[in-house]
């Protein structure tokens, strides 16, 4: 590691990407917390998902809810074994025991959770102690590691503490205070035994008034000084001069104040009422909603836009103020705040969603569920300080003479771009300033903490011995097998000898490695410890190949034994398990390839980032294989008739055979009725994923339209991206990882290469 590294932003991309150390990355209002976290996803080879405590905090971050990708009920976690009657005759508690057996994951979760090396967690202030180790300890369960913490995979916190803190009833904390000093995150059990580097960000951007930045560090700090209460005092108007304000908005304290104002304002406007009703489509609930399902507007009237704009032109910001000049229709024209520009609104879409893997790339994707469509602004003659969290504003009137709640007026305040934005509708009287002491005691402790060069240094350690010692080792594909066998009844599952065999062989194969990985794992251990770069890079390059070939090997007859099944059965459940090993395969596989690169970048201080020359082999590896397998399946002679496969049930049992060839027919029959993709996947209980594979393959073979499906600019659109990448629709993917899926694009190229040979 370059010792000369300032830039905090660059050194957390580092401390992603060359350690496993959970991390806290925190900072001021408006030093890049958010930008940092948007920049991510091309800074890391690793996969990851995005969490936050709250539905609102979620769409901001362009991520899930913890509550909805845990599965976790609503209510407080207890960190321990014992049945939670033993602590309260509340009904909502929840203990380790209650949440395995009463709310257990579903098969979709468990893949996302198993195929991640990295969580993100967004607005931490907000995140329970008890809720961080329902995390742990959903995490150490899915990943059969209970040694660790998270199971064994790294944690990113990002927040600011002294913003909105956790919320906890009385009675929930007479219980968990058995277990926690105070609700915030860092005093979790999973935390205090992993520890946990502090980042902080030190580099401002919001605000460039170096008065402003000193007062506002004294606010945070619990430090403010007379004199700068006096000096903000200052700012104070009366009623009769905030009257003359335009394009202000008044941050206060409570929503009902908030509410009241907006509505009294709107009130007050002799214009006609316009309403506009969102469009909701698919599963979008309530409590995600962004703003009001029905926007009241008149001309006249103050707003503020609460998203960023999407167009590419940035006409405006989250916290832009603009005032409505005239609706006509669907035709709102406004004019943003400090200039004379106008400008038509247009509808935005927030996007609900989840996280799935890819079952023909073993990639993790985002899958959209649910949109919210709707002008992307709300009434802003006032909005509460916890709701203008992550805004921005180049005016406002704080009002925060009644703030109840540690770190109000320093929130209040931190969303001004400078002081001469500034007004005061009531004066700041020096008993409402006040942050919560737990954070302020927390955030000395992080003094001691040693220079976060050498801990890169220390982290980097840990994370290659980690990396030498995980990769090759094959303990979880094997405990996998053995928990399938179990579930499926192992060799006598079929009538083909083949078959019954099949899962067990590979099984063999592996274990028989056993003996010889564990030495070579402690030789590459001791090369590490003694520093011999050389001879530990030509070991580990060999070894790589080595078991790179051997998981190959076992990923193809995997893939092959699924494909034969496939063809002569819909045992779903039998699937789904085949499906959860070749994950688990595929995960090490890509785990021995990477380690080649990362050793050698971690050990020359180089930047590591996406390795998509890496992930891209990858994809084609699995892809080829896949394809490979299918052929193989398709050309051995046993299974040239229906005689062979799934024993027959007992009597009264339900036939489970079904042709391949019959499956694709039923999903063809149902797009010529004029189903929609939606529509056939959920008639007939398949993933979409699947449904798009089976109409790839009939628009091949001229059974199915493609404009059934597809419009013709989207068809226009992929196509073209198909061509610049020379028909390998694998590049697109990567490039669009968002955008499109790998059943779209394989339902394109299928459909420009049947042109092809129709001319």
């Amino acid at each position: 590691m370059d010792n000369q590294i300032t830039d905090r932003l660059e050194l957390a991309a580092h401390f992603v990407n060359s350690t496993n150390s959970p991390i806290f990355l925190t900072g001021k209002a408006g030093t890049g917390k958010t930008t940092f976290l948007r920049k991510l996803a091309d800074l890391t080879h690793k996969r990851f998902v995005i969490l936050a405590p709250t539905g609102i905090a979620a769409l901001h971050a362009k991520g899930v809810t913890i509550h909805s990708q845990f599965l976790l009920p609503f209510g407080t976690f207890l960190p321990t074994r014992e049945p939670e009657g033993n602590f309260s005759n509340s009904g909502n508690f929840f203990t380790q025991f209650t949440l395995g057996r009463r709310h257990p994951l579903n098969m979709a979760r468990k893949k996302v959770l198993k195929a991640v090396d990295l969580i993100i967690i967004d607005e931490v202030s907000m995140l329970r102690a008890d809720i961080l180790d329902a995390i742990d300890y959903r995490m150490r369960s899915v990943k059969r590691n209970f040694e660790e913490p998270f199971g064994g995979i790294q944690v990113l916190m990002i927040g600011d503490l002294f913003q909105l803190p956790p919320i906890v009833k009385d009675h929930e904390w007479q219980v968990l205070n058995k277990f926690y000093k105070s609700m915030h995150f860092f005093e979790s059990q999973a935390i205090r035994q992993s520890g946990m580097v502090y980042l902080e960000l030190d580099k401002i951007f919001r605000q460039k008034d170096e008065k402003f930045i000193t007062i506002l560090n004294h606010l945070r700090d619990n430090e403010a000084t007379a004199a700068d209460i006096a000096f903000l005092n200052t700012f104070y108007k009366t009623e009769e001069e905030i009257k003359n304000l335009r394009d202000t908005i008044i941050i206060t304290t409570h929503n009902y104040k908030a509410e009241e104002h907006n509505q009294k304002e709107l009130a007050a406007l002799k214009t006609k009422s316009h309403t506009f009703e969102a469009v909701i489509e698919k599963d979008f609930p309530e409590s995600l909603y962004p703003i009001p399902k029905v926007l009241e507007l008149k001309e006249g009237a103050q707003i503020m836009f609460i998203k960023n704009d999407t167009s590419g032109f940035s006409e405006y910001f989250n916290g832009k103020m603009a005032t409505v000049k005239t609706i006509d229709g669907d035709e709102i024209m406004v004019r943003l705040a400090d200039s004379s520009i106008e400008y038509k609104l247009r509808k935005e879409i927030w996007e609900n969603k989840k996280y799935k893997v890819n079952e023909e790339t073993k990639e993790l994707e985002e899958d959209v569920i649910g949109t919210f469509e709707q002008y992307p602004i709300k009434l802003a003659w006032a909005v509460t300080v916890h709701k203008s969290q992550g805004l921005t504003f180049d005016q406002a009137i704080i009002d925060v003479g009644q703030a109840f709640a540690p770190g109000q007026v320093y929130v209040a305040l931190s969303r001004l771009r400078g002081l001469d934005g500034l007004t005061l509708r009531t004066r700041i009287q020096s008993h409402v300033i006040n942050s919560d002491r737990d954070v302020v005691n927390f955030t000395q402790t992080t003094q001691d903490q040693e220079p976060l060069e050498r801990l890169l240094s220390i982290h980097q350690k840990k994370y290659m011995t980690k990396l030498l010692e995980s990769t090759f080792e094959f303990g979880e594909i094997l405990q996998a097998i053995t928990v399938f066998n179990k579930d499926f009844g192992g060799s006598t599952e079929f009538e083909d000898p083949e078959m019954q065999k099949a899962v067990s062989e590979i099984y063999e194969g592996i274990l028989q490695e056993n003996e010889n990985t564990y030495k070579f794992q402690r030789q590459l251990l001791q090369i590490l410890q003694i520093n011999d770069e050389e001879k530990l890079l030509v070991r580990l390059e060999k070894g790589s190949l080595y078991y790179a070939k051997l998981l190959q090997e076992s990923l193809k007859k995997l893939l092959i034994h699924a494909g034969e099944v496939e063809r002569f059965t819909r045992s779903k459940g039998y699937l789904e398990g085949i499906s959860e090993i070749e994950l688990m395969i595929f995960k090490k596989l890509t785990e021995v390839k990477k380690v080649t690169f990362l050793i050698p970048a971690i050990l020359n201080g180089e930047e590591i980032g996406k390795m998509d020359k890496v992930n891209q082999e990858l994809i084609h590896l699995r892809l080829s294989l896949a394809q490979a397998a299918k052929q193989a399946a398709k050309d051995n002679p046993k299974f040239a008739t229906n005689k062979t496969g799934r024993k027959k049930k007992e009597k009264g049992g339900a036939k489970l055979k079904m042709e391949k060839g019959e499956t694709y027919e039923i999903t063809y029959k149902l797009s010529r009725t004029g189903k929609s993709i939606n529509e056939i996947a959920e008639e007939r209980g398949l993933a979409e994923s699947t449904i798009r594979s089976h109409l790839a393959k009939g628009i091949a073979e001229g059974k199915v339209s493609i404009h059934s499906h597809m419009s013709e600019e989207e068809i226009h659109e992929i196509s073209d991206l198909i061509k610049s990448k020379n028909g390998d629709i694998a590049l697109v993917r990567q490039e669009f990882p968002a955008k499109y899926d790998y059943g779209t694009l394989k339902m394109v190229a299928n459909y420009v290469e049947k042109r092809k040979d129709e001319n």
